[in-house]
């Protein structure tokens, strides 16, 4: 059983079956994880293993056979209507392998763009150009996706995740699309974004990015383990 985490990220138990024409594939068989608010984290493992589907149930686009999980105090796992709108839109934010920017909208736009839901209290776009500024871009607010760079695209993502104050940073081969010196650049301003009390879970293949994360962790016949380094997800589920 993983300890209640007043603050933190709690994952427990987790099944999630799919129905197949053989009958039920279990993914995820039992797996269990706790991050805390700080910590940014490299989730390995491969090609189907359920890197992916982890994630979802995490950021509860998908929901789990059995099992549950928790954001401080708020159980993911039960939440429907208002509540799931709402932990969707303020407590989690996503980066994926395509940033998803929309090409008509400005760079400070799209960050702006969740917040339009929100309340608004005449700061948005202030928090906009802060957010910006942290993930190195602000000199870049004005300029449409078509006239970014493949990195600047994914900072300009990062920073719309995380407008309305997610708590929780889902990113799903964020570095997919982007050369090796770029997505270098792109992990590290992960992980310094984690040191503002972010929790970072980031899927990967790449051992080198994990490294440059607090820690490692490898999925493996539908559980986490400990990630002990290059070449160990390698090994067939």
């Amino acid at each position: 059983m993983v300890r209640e985490n007043e603050r933190g990220l709690a994952v427990e138990d987790i099944v999630k079956e799919y129905e197949t024409p053989a009958g039920p594939h279990r993914v995820l068989d039992g797996l269990s994880m706790t991050a805390q608010p700080g910590e940014a984290v490299a989730i390995l493992g491969p090609s189907g293993s359920g890197k992916s589907t982890l994630l979802n149930i995490i950021g509860s686009l998908d929901r789990p056979t059995s099992g549950r999980v928790r954001l401080g105090d708020t159980a993911v796992t039960d939440l429907d209507g208002t509540g799931l709108a709402s932990y969707r839109a303020n407590e989690v934010g996503f980066i994926f392998q395509d940033h998803h920017l929309l090409p008509q909208l400005t760079a400070i736009e799209n960050v702006m763009l969740p917040s339009l839901a929100a309340e608004d209290d005449g700061k948005g776009e202030d928090r906009a150009r802060e957010l910006l500024g942290r993930v190195g871009v602000a000199d870049r607010a004005d300029a449409f996706p078509a006239r970014l760079s493949g990195g600047e695209r994914q900072r300009v993502a990062a920073a719309r995740a995380l407008i309305n104050g997610a708590r929780l940073l889902l990113c799903d081969e964020p570095t997919g699309n982007l050369d090796r010196d770029t997505g270098r650049n792109l992990v590290t301003m992960l992980r310094d974004l984690s040191e503002d009390g972010v929790i970072v879970l980031m899927v990967t293949h790449n051992h080198e990015q994990a490294t440059l994360l607090d820690r490692g962790l490898l999925l493996r016949e539908g559980r986490l383990v400990p990630w002990k380094g290059a070449g160990e997800d390698r090994t067939p589920a």
